[in-house]
């Protein structure tokens, strides 16, 4: 798998696909031979030429203005983290050849941190490989273990996926936070590797990717299936790791003297109680 050349032109497309012409006020006439809107109703919407914007997309000009992508970003209805990674498209950084894997640290101050923790708790990186982990976030699910892979895991295991009742809205989530996450940075050999594997494996994955969704990696809520203690819905916390670029600590809580606090209490408890290791609680590979 290689790097697209023309990413700009591959987001705008893939962005325009997307907006309907009545929700920008135009008058929905006759039938239309493709979705979303046409190359000439953004480039009018937006104030450049038609033939202007179809060099954009085509790849032949790559050094369009702020003002310009600005325009194209309200246009698309793009919000704050969509305009940020247009813009970035739009910068024209040289290229680079393929580079060496990053390899990713956790710094010792937080592995010490992870531990003292009594709420689940791990570290992902930027492309969202479980780097530590402490034993209530193994506890909430097996798979968040060092060199396990969220994206992965959530879309190709099965035990993973049952974690999940609102599972495609969870996976459309996850991928637009790893296309935020990556950016432009695309010639990494870690990300070459994951993208393909889910391309060729995941027709949902497939999809998802094909319409560059981009969504800021933020805390969220989110309601789990848990075999043990059932429906349980947790606030989920997402901190930079200060020297770090690309690391996250996340951090699962509940709201105090809740039902799913107490649910969480009880998980603790089960996940400190001495017990027989069965096959179900291991990572599943």
């Amino acid at each position: 798998m290689t790097r697209h050349t023309n990413m700009l032109g591959e987001y705008l497309r893939a962005r325009r696909e997307l907006v309907t012409p009545e929700s920008v006020g135009l008058p929905q006439l006759g039938v239309r031979r493709v979705p979303g809107l046409r190359r000439e109703e953004v480039a009018m919407l937006a104030g450049i030429s038609a033939d202007y914007y179809l060099r954009l997309e085509q790849g032949r000009d790559r050094n369009p203005s702020v003002q310009v992508l600005e325009a194209l970003a309200r246009v698309l209805r793009l919000d704050d983290a969509g305009t940020a990674y247009l813009l970035g498209l739009g910068s024209d950084s040289p290229r680079r050849g393929r580079r060496r894997p990053r390899k990713e640290v956790v710094p010792a101050g937080i592995r010490g941190l992870l531990d003292s923790l009594t709420q689940p708790a791990f570290v992902e990186g930027r492309y969202f490989d479980v780097l530590a982990a402490n034993p209530l976030a193994t506890a909430l699910s097996p798979r968040l273990v060092a060199g396990r892979n969220r994206l992965r895991d959530v879309f190709l295991d099965p035990a993973e996926r049952s974690l999940y009742p609102a599972w495609e809205e969870a996976t459309g989530s996850l991928v637009a936070g790893f296309r935020e996450s990556v950016g432009t940075d695309t010639d990494d050999p870690r990300f070459i590797e994951l993208v393909g594997e889910l391309s060729l494996t995941s027709d949902r994955f497939r999809r998802l990717w094909a319409r560059h969704d981009v969504h800021a990696r933020e805390g969220a809520s989110v309601t789990l299936d848990h075999p043990h203690v059932g429906a349980i819905t947790l606030n989920r916390e997402k901190l930079l790791v200060s020297g770090s670029p690309g690391l996250l600590l996340v951090l699962y809580h509940a709201d105090r003297d809740s039902d799913n606090d107490e649910k969480l209490r009880l998980l603790a408890s089960y996940q400190a109680a001495p017990r027989t290791r069965t096959s179900a609680d291991s990572p599943v590979t």
